[in-house]
């Protein structure tokens, strides 16, 4: 049942990043690669949390080397820069829910500062989602641009062909 649902997660993480990608107007052939990284990204950060018990930052940055490390590989082999790749397959792995829950509670401390005890509780509420979003988001930015400092010569010769070597 547990891989069923990682299976799910890893199938819709890869729609949303085929409309992520779309925005940004891709080569056409870069649209497989897309979806394969974010499906095999989110569904290691959905593995990671539910079957390892990580929690979601650590699980990110997992997940976001994967993508980074995916895009390089890829992206030789379709000629296509890793950042191409990279971008729309991390996107569905930004926490919305915690971003959300983080200026709900912003507007509802707001409504409360008169109220001590429902102020404290908004105001718990707003430092733990933030620093959850602001975690996430940075780790997936780690996670993605390390392997191209690791691999800088092969990141950017990604785009060129290779001549055949003469004998």
């Amino acid at each position: 049942m547990i891989a069923a649902d990682i299976f799910v997660d890893g199938f819709f993480a890869a729609v949303a990043a085929i409309g992520f990608g779309a925005i940004s107007d891709p080569p056409l052939r870069a649209f497989p690669s897309i979806a394969l990284l974010a499906a095999a990204g989110h569904a290691l950060r959905f593995g990671l949390m539910t079957c390892a018990g990580l929690d979601i930052t650590t699980a990110t940055l997992c997940a976001s080397l994967l993508i980074g490390l995916g895009s390089l590989w890829l992206g030789g082999r379709i000629y296509c820069p890793t950042t191409v790749l990279s971008i729309p397959a991390l996107l569905p792995m930004v926490p919305g829910i915690y971003a959300y829950k983080t200026v709900f509670a912003l507007i509802m401390l707001m409504q409360h500062t008169a109220e001590s005890d429902a102020a404290r509780q908004y105001m718990d509420a707003f430092l733990l989602n933030a620093t959850v979003t602001v975690s996430v988001v940075f780790m997936l930015a780690v996670g993605s641009t390390v392997p191209i400092l690791l691999f800088r010569r092969r990141a950017f010769s990604l785009t060129r062909r290779r001549k055949p070597r003469k004998a």
